[in-house]
């Protein structure tokens, strides 16, 4: 069995009568630029860039599809894409040997046209898709995830890729199957830190989500994910990544006495500079978390003085928040 993310593109608008093979990729049909000259009156109208829609395909022979039963096949096709004006495209799914996918490029009045020939498909195999198109995809996704170890693992390798938008959409399917099925991701605790340090925030945020419904049942492997959490933790643009680190940060000092100092530094600046802050209220439910778990004595006697003047001198959720935090602490 062959898993593999590709990306299917829906059929670029062109102002002109000439047809393009519509297996080739936007970018090459327009010669790698946006311009597309076909006639003297048409050299200064521009084309429409296709949009990319990441794509993770299965590929099953029938060996393999007899020895794993309907599982690997249950993974549905998409719904034909449709161009601007709501038509069906007829452009066609990669196929399965797509790196022998050939590239042809003849020269003509001093333009180079290339031209894709895409391999027949072997006899006997299947070919199903799992289309990221949207937020809403990654919960489909995370199911097939977790009726299938090999696109799990396909998802884990997903967040070394190359690929901005293929790494944040399966840091988000991996968040949803730590919410599911924590336990399937536990062997991937140093691949989802790893992902830390991806420059895109949502990759990191998603993948601190993650760890932080895991991190107690790896918890050795998770010890390398803190100094990732403490990048995201201080990232001035992004409030989800500064509370995603704070809940990992919280999860994971919760766990011993040992591990709550290692992080205490961190939650307690975070209590500081964040006090303001939208995520602010959620970051307490996070240390609420911290501590009800096994903080040590020198930890818990900070926090009680960290949180004393919220919980004497505000109103609401957040005195409400700071007193049950204190309560905590004193037990």
């Amino acid at each position: 069995m062959q898993l593999r993310i590709t990306y299917e593109k829906e059929v670029i608008q062109i102002p002109s009568k000439k047809k393009v093979d519509p297996l080739v990729p936007a970018d090459e049909a327009l010669g790698g630029a946006a311009d597309l000259e076909v006639n003297d009156s048409a050299k200064s109208q521009k084309a429409t860039k296709a949009k990319a829609r990441p794509v993770v395909e299965v590929v099953v022979d029938e060996a393999a599809s007899e020895a794993l039963g309907d599982v690997a096949l249950s993974i549905e096709p998409p719904d034909p894409l449709t161009t601007k004006t709501g038509k069906a495209s007829s452009a066609k799914p990669a196929t399965e040997k797509a790196k022998a996918t050939k590239a042809k490029s003849t020269a003509k009045g001093g333009k180079h046209r290339k031209t894709a020939v895409a391999p027949e498909p072997e006899p006997g195999s299947h070919s199903r898709q799992v289309v990221f198109d949207s937020n809403d995809d990654r919960f489909n996704v995370a199911d097939q995830a977790i009726a299938d170890k090999a696109i799990l693992k396909r998802l884990v390798d997903n967040l070394a890729g190359a690929e901005r938008r293929i790494r944040q959409f399966s840091a988000g399917a991996l968040a949803v199957v730590s919410e599911k099925r924590p336990d399937l991701l536990a062997p991937y605790v140093p691949q989802i830190a790893d992902a830390l340090h991806r420059p895109e925030a949502q990759t990191r945020w998603e993948s601190l989500e993650a760890l932080s419904r895991i991190v107690a049942l790896n918890p050795d492997a998770a010890d390398d994910a803190v100094s990732g959490a403490e990048a995201s933790l201080y990232d001035e643009e992004n409030g989800a990544a500064r509370l995603g680190a704070v809940r990992f940060l919280a999860a994971y000092g919760g766990l011993d006495a040992k591990r709550s100092v290692r992080v205490w530094p961190y939650i307690d600046e975070a209590i500081q500079v964040y006090h303001g802050d939208p995520e602010f209220q959620d970051m307490l439910i996070a240390v609420i978390g911290f501590a009800s778990g096994h903080p040590a004595k020198q930890v818990r006697e900070a926090l009680i003085d960290r949180m004393r003047f919220d919980a004497d001198n505000s109103k609401g959720p957040l005195q409400r928040r700071a007193a049950q935090i204190i309560d905590l602490c004193k037990k």
